[in-house]
């Protein structure tokens, strides 16, 4: 499969260091977020990925330019508008040939024990004939941020969310969809939330739970304390 890395946000919760540098290029220790993701698709086999940018766009492109990374990269600049995580991915359907993709957000710190769960993610998916996307998901209790509320719950691997139930698990920023899931929209910026919530009523939106801990770089303070763990 090919990847798309999401690298067009503000990352205005990190204000001060975005001011000057897109969020993907913080460094945690000796590695950027970017650098670290890049690597973690490559030690999974990933051959070719797309990256969308936008705010200080031109940071990355250079950062991507000036490294020798061991898979292609395209770039696509987002001009005019954010166009949303929906929207960026749905802008870049054309680079993906209609096949499955993983589509990856650089700042959860990835890790080799990733590996293992992502690879049994394209089995199971592969497997399923009915899910048309499958979320990377961990458990509320392993997020280093614990003021994440949580996004769904998941039973027999499938993902669902209903009003006033409480929600234990978090998307960890990693997934495997078909580009089916964007037929029939008319929409240009969008959340991605759109089309699983389209999923999750029809069913066809599937998970498996990760048993590592989440470490997501979500604001300031806990980009501080994760720089803090790994510099120990």
């Amino acid at each position: 499969m090919k990847a798309m890395i999401l690298s067009a946000g503000y990352g205005k919760r990190l204000n001060p260091l975005t001011l000057q540098h897109p969020k993907p290029l913080l460094k945690i220790y000796n590695e950027t977020l970017l650098s670290n993701t890049i690597k973690f698709l490559e030690s999974y086999g990933i051959k070719h990925a797309v990256i969308n940018v936008h705010y200080l766009g031109d940071q990355i492109i250079d950062y991507i330019n000036r490294n020798k990374f061991h898979m292609s990269i395209r770039t696509i600049y987002e001009k005019n508008k954010i166009l949303d995580t929906g929207g960026g991915v749905f802008n870049a359907l054309s680079h993906f040939l209609n096949e499955p993709f993983i589509v990856i957000n650089p700042d959860t710190i990835w890790n080799l024990n990733h590996l293992v769960e992502l690879k049994a993610m394209e089995k199971e998916f592969f497997l399923n004939k009915r899910s048309k996307c499958f979320l990377h998901v961990v458990n509320k209790k392993k997020c280093f941020d614990k003021s994440f509320l949580g996004d769904f719950n998941l039973k027999n691997s499938l993902i669902y969310r209903k009003e006033n139930e409480n929600l234990k698990y978090i998307y960890t920023g990693v997934q495997i969809l078909k580009p089916e899931v964007f037929n029939h929209l008319n929409l240009k910026v969008f959340s991605i939330n759109k089309i699983w919530d389209r999923l999750i009523d029809r069913e066809e939106l599937s998970g498996l739970e990760s048993k590592n801990d989440f470490l997501h770089v979500s604001n300031l303070d806990i980009y501080k304390d994760l720089f803090k763990k790994f510099k120990h």
